[in-house]
């Protein structure tokens, strides 16, 4: 079973940008976690991050053909980029929507994700756990 994690816009400065939203954890300590839990599972992960929506698209549609399923956290992009979601609606395997914060309790703009709907399902609000929950799910799909 193949894994790809992929993050969006700002999440590269996890652990310096607003810890109190977003935890004092950086990226790369939370895909050590997650790496080895999906290696105790037997599975195999990736980790993606840019601050591109075309380079976003581009992970996406190179992700169709060898991964069994996504996880994203598209950032900022999440509220209006419906390249993004028609990208996810194109690859037609599952891809699972988190976020740290929960974004509904945010910003007004914060509360709509246009990418929900073609997603798998959505975990928010759970700092970094929303990632291992989101992987803990993934590893069910194993064939």
């Amino acid at each position: 079973m193949k894994i790809l994690v992929i993050n969006g816009p700002n999440l590269n400065l996890l652990g310096e940008r607003e810890p109190g939203i977003y935890g004092n954890n950086s990226l790369e300590n939370i895909n050590a976690g997650l790496k080895k839990l999906a290696e105790d599972n037997g599975a195999q992960i990736e980790f993606y991050q840019s601050n591109h929506e075309g380079a976003i698209i581009d992970k996406l549609h190179d992700s169709r053909t060898d991964t069994d399923c996504v996880i994203i956290n598209a950032g900022a992009y999440t509220h209006y980029s419906y390249a993004i979601r028609d990208a996810i609606s194109a690859i037609k395997i599952p891809v699972i929507e988190v976020h740290l914060s929960n974004i509904h309790a945010r910003e007004k703009f914060r509360e709509n994700s246009v990418i929900s709907a073609v997603c798998k399902g959505t975990i928010a609000g759970f700092g970094e756990y929303s990632y291992t929950l989101a992987l803990q799910y993934a590893l069910t799909l194993k064939k």
